[in-house]
């Protein structure tokens, strides 16, 4: 059985705002002919701009008493479950619908078939595949075109000239429907997709001889595979022929997946992997006071006492001062890019206030460099963090120690946490990458609420 779609939306793609579906129409298909139809307009709760109402006709008057989407909700469940959801062009339609879902909380989970491709199999060389030329060029008639049902019944039409055409064709009249349509990317897919759940976590692409092609992380694995099938960029589209398996790691946890992420693409180098995957730094910047002012220094990792960031070479560390020189007017000398006795260079091209010539105050150049220091301040030397467990009975742990990320790890709500050593035996010492503690100082200023306390 078979679930013909087609949406109307007031967007390119769904966000809870704009973007909505504003109409849908679905043919149930027993495989030789339509047996329910059932179409409706649907209030998407936000505007429908003059854009979306010239492709479709459709107004925010029209909408105004439709039923919302969590109102027909059930009634879409009903036609389509059990069913293959087919559509032209179904990613967009099934990934809408699917969207729809999720707002509500709902995993919305249907095999689907689209008719550009298998159009694309069956009636080759075609001057386009879009659903208006490609119906005209067969003789099909749309009556309505982009409204739901007008579209949906035209793609029942094509549907069913393309069941007669395989019925005849030499290659594939004996061959199922989801056998032609499916490439080794798709059944790699499909295969990923049923694995992964929708949860936190870890994922590890693994290729042949289960080699670690790549390793990401995200709040929802399911969905940002997604993401990944849906790529045009060539790297990934290589990847994913290399594609054989996946496993993974739930986290609960964002700032654990962020973290077991960075250690393990550090461990395993994953050949996709672009990013985090220096396990060495070389340089630093440092900082101190000395004389009531304070200085910022580039220096060997090995060599920093108190180092604010560090760096895979020189190269990063000095772009980085130089911003900091030009976003707060600090002084060369201070910065010691310049000799320790002279007036900087930026002073005579007023770019530097005067501290190196006597014209400003220390305590008002400090002010500006404090706004550095803020950036990369603790709360504490040492302390915990608690995030989202794993289940609903389960919270994570993150433990920094003397200003340094230690570990991380689970313990149950039930449980009372108290001092240090307590909460050493819940965490796992993780191996001490330089830029675990940068990635936690980051994530604690995009979550200024997380639960902390001191030990």
């Amino acid at each position: 059985m078979f679930a013909i779609v087609d949406i109307e939306t007031c967007g390119g793609k769904f966000e809870m705002r704009r973007g909505r579906i504003i109409e849908i129409a679905i043919l149930v298909h027993d495989g030789l002919q339509v047996v329910e139809r059932w179409s409706t307009l649907i209030n998407p709760e936000c505007t429908i701009t003059t854009y979306f109402t010239r492709i479709s006709g459709i107004t925010n008057d029209m909408v105004a008493d439709a039923p919302t989407f969590p109102q027909v909700a059930k009634r879409i469940l009903e036609l389509t479950e059990g069913h293959i959801f087919v559509a032209h062009n179904v990613g967009f339609d099934y990934g809408f619908v699917q969207e729809e879902f999720r707002s509500l909380g709902y995993k919305f989970r249907r095999e689907t078939l689209c008719t550009v491709r298998l159009s694309r199999k069956l009636i080759p060389g075609k001057r386009s595949y879009s659903l208006g030329v490609l119906c005209e060029s067969l003789g099909i008639e749309i009556t309505d075109r982009h409204r739901a049902l007008g579209d949906t019944e035209a793609t029942a039409k094509l549907f069913d000239l393309l069941m007669q055409v395989k019925s005849t064709h030499p290659q594939y009249k004996n061959i199922g429907v989801d056998k032609i349509m499916k490439r080794k990317v798709d059944a790699i897919k499909e295969y990923i997709l049923k694995k992964l759940p929708e949860e936190c976590g870890v994922y590890y692409f693994l290729g042949k001889d289960r080699e670690i092609l790549y390793i990401g992380k995200s709040r929802n694995m399911y969905q940002r595979a997604i993401q990944h099938f849906g790529t045009d960029e060539p790297k990934r589209k290589k990847m994913l022929n290399e594609l054989m398996n996946v496993d993974f790691v739930e986290t609960g946890s964002e700032l654990v997946a962020l973290l077991v992420e960075s250690a393990e693409i550090k461990k395993y180098k994953p050949r996709y992997n672009k990013v985090r995957k220096a396990d060495s730094f070389t340089h630093a910047i440092d900082t101190w006071v000395a004389d009531g002012i304070i200085h910022f220094k580039i220096v060997a990792a090995d060599e920093a006492n108190k180092p604010l960031q560090l760096f895979v070479g020189y190269a990063g560390a000095k772009e980085k001062l130089d911003r900091w020189l030009e976003d707060n007017t600090l002084c060369m000398r201070y910065c010691h890019l310049t000799d320790e006795d002279s007036v900087c260079f930026n002073h005579h091209i007023k770019k530097c206030n005067g501290i190196c010539n006597g014209e400003e105050e220390p305590e008002t150049y400090n002010l500006r460099a404090k706004r550095i220091l803020a950036d990369y301040a603790l709360p504490h030397e040492t302390f915990v963090l608690f995030d989202k467990g794993r289940n609903q009975d389960e919270r994570a742990i993150i433990y920094m120690e003397d200003g340094q990320y230690f570990g991380h790890g689970y313990f149950d709500v039930s449980d009372s946490v108290t001092g240090r050593e307590d909460i050493r035996g819940m965490v796992r010492r993780d191996y001490r990458y330089p830029d675990a503690t940068d990635l936690v100082r980051g994530w604690m200023k995009q979550n200024e609420k997380v639960k902390m306390i001191a030990v």
